[in-house]
C-alpha cells in the first residue's frame, strides 16, 4: 500500500518549521548601487560545520521526475545546510520532514511559484532536488570539507506525491 500526499504551495510561512523560502516577497530588502538595484538581504543562514569546512557555490543541472512521485527515500545534512534557487521561473517540488525518534516523519510538500528557492538547515530530511515537467538548472549553496556529510533514509513504504490539480 502506497500513502498519499498532495503538495501545497510553498510559503514563508507553511515552510517556517523547516527551513527558509529565498524570494522577493522579503522584508528586508533596499537599494544598492546607486539606486540601481535592489538587494534582497539574508533570506537564509548558511552553516558549514566539522573539519575542513567551508561554504561553496555550485550549479545542479537537474532532470525531472515523473508525476505521481514515488517517495522512498530522503537525506539530511548534519554539517551544514543547503540552498537551492532555481535560474529559471519553473517550478519545482520541496519535500521535507520532521526529525523524529526513529528518523524522519512523515513528508510534507510544497511546489514553489516561478522566483522561489529554499534554504534547508543542518539536518533537515529532504528529498532530492525535484524539477518538474523539464531539466532545471540550480544555483546552490552548501557545504564542502571532509567527513560524511549525507545521512539516507528508505522509508519502509513509500509515498505517493502528486501535484496540486
Amino acid at each position: 500500500m502506497t500513502r498519499t500526499i498532495t503538495a501545497r504551495p510553498l510559503t514563508r510561512e507553511a515552510f517556517a518549521e523547516f527551513g527558509d523560502v529565498l524570494d522577493t516577497d522579503w522584508d528586508n530588502h533596499f537599494p544598492i548601487n546607486g539606486g540601481r538595484c535592489e538587494r534582497y538581504h539574508d533570506l537564509a543562514k548558511v552553516e558549514a560545520e566539522g573539519p575542513n569546512a567551508h561554504v561553496v557555490i555550485s550549479l545542479f543541472k537537474g532532470t525531472p521526475y515523473d508525476f505521481p512521485l514515488t517517495l522512498g527515500m530522503v537525506e539530511r545534512h548534519p554539517f551544514g545546510s543547503q540552498a537551492f534557487m532555481p535560474l529559471s521561473p519553473a517550478p519545482f517540488l520541496v519535500v521535507v520532514c520532521h526529525d523524529g525518534p526513529d528518523g524522519p516523519g512523515e513528508p510534507h510538500a510544497f511546489v514553489t511559484k516561478p522566483g522561489q528557492g529554499v534554504s534547508y538547515p543542518r539536518n533537515c530530511w529532504h528529498a532530492v532536488l525535484t524539477p518538474i515537467g523539464a531539466p532545471q538548472d540550480f544555483l546552490v549553496v552548501d557545504r564542502a570539507g571532509d567527513g560524511t556529510n549525507v545521512e539516507e533514509h528508505h522509508f519502509d513504504e513509500a509515498y505517493e506525491i502528486h501535484l496540486p490539480e
